[in-house]
């Protein structure tokens, strides 16, 4: 970590010092935010003791040789505080360099949130040249993208996007490296590829089809012991073991479209999820998966009402048929975020238990909301959720994951500066729960203090 520090530091001060003053321009720029919150029984237990079998004595129906555990669930409340800082050198009208640094820190934990605050928790999240070569667009080095409103992919990544403006049109292509294999390993390399065209139609209405590859010769080349390298099958969204070492070929297909109709904004995602994970130890799998998802919004008044809906297949039965995957998954850069508890929301420290939280797959999900501005400085939300598991769940043979109730109030304190108020309700079913019996109801409180500049 301090020799990217220092390399990403010395690649900027390079440019500042030997870029004459008058020859660009530095652009700066940033956020900070600082929350406190406060998050109880996500796991859907009560927390009492439970019997638990010893694995070398007896077992939970004999109490000699068995011990108590306390059962988890998952409280948890702090504050934390996150900074970005953004510099830009306009080097000239077609080439400017990007960097983009972040420091965070939860209040009292080693770093710069401890005691006497002198941590070093330093990370360069962007560092990349952005240039234009004819009709071309080239970003290239650490960046961030979304593909597909995130179902496929939205995270940082190491890699190149060329892009080609054609009128209102915009047809990017990029290339992402997910894994190296380094020294005499190229077999283990894996790559991601993607073609993500924009099409204006008029004013009112986009198209965004795109294509999405990921592939890898090998996977773990071999290794059975994923400790011992790169398992990258779980970079790609696979969460599954180091069996799948015999590399991959994956894709998704599928097409954005966003459009207003009166005042009706909408939107829609629609994907298909093919190609084969080879496996040495139980044969090959063919990926066979889909999702839809669509939304719509509307001012009516003083509010404006919205909702949203999504469903991303599972599969029925893993050992019925051992030659298919049918469960929908993305990259690993898939991130959705969606309900306060099921999904990530505001806090994203954590979810539910059952719930695959932004990494939309075995899911079914609806939502209707709404928000009003009573004052000019005031804002009030409230969004239901519904959420189901298309298949039954790893932890248990339920599907119900329950209703979520979720309200927020943003205040702006002073010109610049917003105060949030979160609060936050699971009415959850048998699903949200480590064994299929739920016995508690999630809950989360929390308040949110941001700047951004």
């Amino acid at each position: 970590m301090k020799k990217l520090l220092v390399l990403g530091l010395a690649v900027v001060l390079v440019v500042a010092f030997t870029v004459p003053a008058s020859a660009f321009e530095s652009v700066f720029g940033g956020y900070w935010r600082t929350r406190a919150i406060a998050q109880g029984k996500f796991t859907g237990e009560d927390g009492g003791n439970n019997w638990v079998a010893n694995p070398f004595f007896g077992d939970a129906d004999d109490p000699i040789g068995t011990r108590r555990i306390k059962v988890p669930q998952n409280d948890l409340s702090r504050v934390d505080t996150r900074t970005r800082l953004y510099y830009t050198a306009i080097i000239n009208d077609n080439l400017k360099f990007v960097n983009r640094f972040e420091f965070d820190a939860t209040w009292g934990s080693p770093g710069y949130g401890d005691f006497g605050t002198d941590g070093k928790d330093f990370e360069i999240k962007h560092s990349f040249a952005d240039f234009n070569v004819g009709a071309l667009r080239f970003t290239v080095g650490a960046q961030g993208h979304a593909i597909a409103r995130g179902f496929v992919f939205d995270d940082d990544y190491a890699g190149v996007t060329a892009s080609y403006k054609m009128g209102d049109h915009l047809i990017p292509f990029t290339w992402a490296k997910i894994n190296e294999g380094g020294l005499d390993a190229n077999s283990n390399d894996a790559d991601m590829f993607a073609l993500w065209p924009v099409f204006q139609l008029g004013e009112s209405w986009s198209l965004n089809p795109f294509a999405v590859m990921v592939y890898s010769k090998e996977g773990d080349a071999g290794m059975d012991n994923p400790v011992a390298g790169p398992n990258w099958l779980s970079d790609v969204g696979l969460a599954l073991t180091d069996v799948w070492d015999d590399g991959i070929n994956l894709y998704w297909l599928g097409l954005s479209v966003d459009g207003s109709i009166g005042g009706f904004n909408l939107w829609g995602t629609g994907i298909y999820q093919g190609g084969k994970v080879e496996a040495n130890d139980i044969g090959d799998e063919d990926v066979k998966a889909y999702m839809v998802a669509g939304g719509a919004s509307v001012a009516l008044g003083p509010a404006n009402i919205r909702g949203q809906a999504f469903y991303a297949s599972g599969d029925d039965d893993d050992l019925d048929d051992v030659d298919d995957i049918e469960e929908f998954f993305g990259t690993n850069g898939q991130s959705y975020y969606w309900a306060e508890i099921m999904g990530y929301g505001t806090f994203d420290n954590q979810v539910s238990a059952g719930s695959p939280g932004n990494k939309i797959g075995n899911i079914a999900a609806l939502n209707i909301g709404a928000t009003i501005k009573p004052l000019e400085k005031l804002s009030l939300s409230g969004d239901v959720w519904y959420a189901t598991l298309v298949e039954d769940g790893i932890l248990s043979d339920e599907k119900e994951l329950g209703v979520e109730l979720d309200l927020k109030a943003t205040y702006m304190l002073i010109e610049g500066l917003n105060l949030d108020i979160i609060g936050a309700y699971l009415f959850a079913d048998d699903a949200t729960s480590l064994d299929g019996n739920n016995k508690e109801d999630p809950w989360e409180v929390g308040t949110r203090l941001s700047l951004s500049f």
